[in-house]
């Protein structure tokens, strides 16, 4: 399926993911837990650090975003470990599952099939299964949407955010001809230079999302930084006049308001040396429609940038390379 067709499919996937979980709903998000663990990498991956974001001003407990073969040292019979995997053949996840299952902590698994889901048949675990055959990145609407439903009913995020989840859906098909009509302008102003992207550290998963799909479906290079630990360092590298970086200020009207501030004065500085100066602000009535219009958007730019440089979106001949390396090695 290309690219386009699974953008578009966006507000589609989250309507449908919360028909998954509400058809098979894990038994384990009625537990009681000393910590949250979530595993997973890549397009997969993304949704761990974006719910850690969402629930780091609600919940009681700690959560932890994993991205390696092993797990935290703490994870034991008190954690809820959900495993992240598409294809459900991500060797780190398999790897960290199988860490997990060792030390007899509550599994719930996100996937399409592979490995991690003969794993949990066999293990009777949780699972959560999303449709396949598409690449990772172009299905956060669906394995977001399980763990932003998992963090609601466990209750680790308001509840209220499963609703604001489903008004999300109509809010992005309403304003889908604004949103696509913004990406394809801020994509020409980006493109031809290096994108740096600024957000408030509390949306930083969100920037996290816009790097990785640069990265991915443009093929260009780029970085991120969140305010205020960036004004105690990065700031300072600001030195010199280039019109070969576009920087790109992720905001919402939530982030703190010292940062608001912060914000203002960082676009002052960095103008001084910067010709190209782009504001993202999230839209919607809530946190939930909020980020899930700014993931939108910076999808749509990411397309739009692929097909001005006249890339192949679909191409990650590298990562399979890799992957094929790392297949020889015992």
């Amino acid at each position: 399926m290309k690219m386009k067709k699974l953008i578009e499919e966006f507000p589609g996937q989250i309507e449908k993911g919360i028909d998954i979980f509400k058809t098979n709903p894990p038994k384990a998000v009625h537990g009681k837990y000393a910590n949250v663990v979530i595993s997973g990498l890549g397009g997969s991956g993304i949704g761990g650090t974006i719910i850690k974001d969402i629930s780091t001003k609600f919940a009681s407990i700690p959560v932890t975003v994993n991205k390696e073969y092993s797990i935290p040292a703490f994870v034991g019979e008190g954690t809820l470990f959900i495993a992240s995997s598409y294809s459900g053949d991500t060797e780190e996840t398999i790897s960290a599952v199988q860490y997990a299952l060792e030390k007899r902590a509550t599994i719930i698994c996100i996937t399409s099939g592979g490995k991690l889901f003969q794993i949990a048949k066999e293990k009777d675990l949780d699972v959560l299964l999303i449709p396949g055959g598409s690449p990772p990145r172009a299905n956060l609407g669906y394995s977001l949407t399980q763990l932003i439903c998992i963090f609601s009913t466990a209750g680790l995020i308001p509840t209220e955010y499963l609703n604001d989840l489903e008004n999300s859906v109509d809010f992005i098909r309403k304003n889908e001809s604004s949103i696509v009509e913004k990406a394809h302008s801020i994509a020409k102003e980006i493109h031809g230079k290096r994108v740096i992207i600024y957000t408030d550290a509390s949306n930083e998963g969100v920037a996290v999302r816009f790097r990785q799909q640069l990265n991915e479906n443009s093929k260009v290079l780029c970085w991120h930084h969140v305010i205020p630990e960036m004004n105690h360092n990065e700031l300072v590298g600001w030195t010199e006049k280039s019109n070969n970086e576009a920087v790109v200020f992720i905001r919402n009207t939530s982030d703190h308001s010292r940062n608001q501030h912060r914000f203002e004065i960082n676009k002052g500085i960095v103008s001084k040396y910067c010709s190209t100066v782009i504001e993202i602000w999230g839209e919607g009535n809530n946190e939930i429609e909020k980020i899930m219009f700014t993931i939108h958007l910076v999808d749509w730019i990411t397309y739009f940038l692929a097909e001005l440089k006249g890339v192949d979106i679909m191409d990650i001949k590298v990562i399979d390379f890799l992957k094929k390396k790392l297949s020889e090695i015992d």
